[in-house]
């Protein structure tokens, strides 16, 4: 069973040991910054060729090298959940997500909780039941929060990328001290590539937006990922690289082995590190180009690289013929 609405934000302020007003109180506001008014960004790659390694012990040392301000805090881990997914092709892996959880609260995170709203899929207890994430991660009552069902608010959007002007955004969204996005690495048949900046797409609810919420594609797919991601950033992203998906993504794509963990401090540096390792160029991938004006780096010389070099783990990725110009050249 999942919670959404007062229900979650009742038991997030008991488990935080904070009052219901503190824990719904907005997170401090994402930072536009031009790319010289930022500091270089760190982003790790670690190899993991395999769901059945011990993934935890793996981020547990990679996420130690980042000194994250989460003890004590709530924690809200978001995954790409497209659809019903039995076979852990599609959806970031239950494996990883429970290993992230596990990490963040060896970490000292007072409380982890998994929320997302999946796009294609109404019955959000279908998807999970399906992907088998309560094997993995333990019962799931006050723990994940469907975005698509949870009280909303309104914020005003920052920027003027697309037609949109406003958001309507989950409360627990909001109200949590920590946002780690956490995508599965795919080809999109719409935006190029899918990754932590277009894994946000999942906050926005479907109770407001409709379900595949096509108001974000009518106000333009590229534009509407630098508006959400202008609202509400994540602090952290880790990519499942472990096995991603070419082609026909994000739903109808071909399973591509890559064996690799991306994460970072900053989810542009993710992205563009994510879109080298698949032998993509990143400037030329629109939100990823529109991103580096103001959320994060998009240059290699403003990204520190940790754990494996990008060219020792490179595996191209097909993609759709629409998209063979982000075909990188080296």
């Amino acid at each position: 069973m999942v919670s959404s609405g007062n229900v979650l934000h009742t038991k997030l302020a008991k488990y935080s040991g904070a009052c219901l007003e503190c824990a719904t109180m907005p997170r401090e506001s994402t930072k536009l910054l031009a790319p010289f008014s930022r500091p270089v960004s760190r982003v790790a790659i670690r190899r993991v060729g395999t769901y059945k390694e011990d993934i935890a012990s793996v981020l547990y040392e990679s996420l130690r090298e980042f000194d994250l301000p989460v003890r004590g805090k709530t924690v809200l881990l978001k995954p790409n959940l497209v659809g019903i997914d039995p076979v852990g092709t599609t959806n970031t892996h239950p494996a990883v997500i429970a290993a992230v959880r596990e990490t963040f609260l060896r970490l000292g995170a007072a409380v982890v909780l998994i929320g997302d709203g999946p796009a294609t899929e109404r019955d959000t207890q279908a998807v999970l039941e399906s992907m088998g994430l309560r094997e993995f991660a333990g019962p799931l009552t006050g723990l994940f929060v469907d975005l698509n069902l949870d009280d909303v608010e309104r914020v005003l959007l920052k920027t003027r990328a697309s037609r949109l002007k406003e958001l309507y955004l989950p409360k627990t969204v909001r109200g949590v001290d920590f946002l780690v996005s956490l995508p599965k690495m795919k080809t999109h048949h719409w935006a190029g590539v899918t990754l932590s900046l277009k894994n946000m797409f999942g906050v926005v609810p479907g109770g407001c937006y409709g379900w595949p919420k096509n108001i974000l594609h009518w106000a333009g797919i590229d534009r509407a990922i630098l508006d959400i991601n202008a609202a509400v950033r994540p602090d952290f992203a880790i990519v499942d690289g472990i096995i991603g998906m070419e082609g026909n993504g994000p739903l109808q794509g071909t399973p591509k082995p890559c064996g690799v963990l991306v994460l970072g401090d900053d989810p542009v540096a993710v992205d563009s590190t994510c879109a080298r390792v698949m032998g993509l160029a990143p400037e030329r991938i629109k939100y990823l180009s529109r991103a580096a004006t103001l959320l994060g780096h998009i240059e290699v010389g403003k990204i520190r690289q940790l754990g494996e070099s990008i060219e020792s783990v490179r595996t191209r990725f097909a993609v759709l013929e629409d998209f063979e110009h982000l075909i990188g050249t080296t």
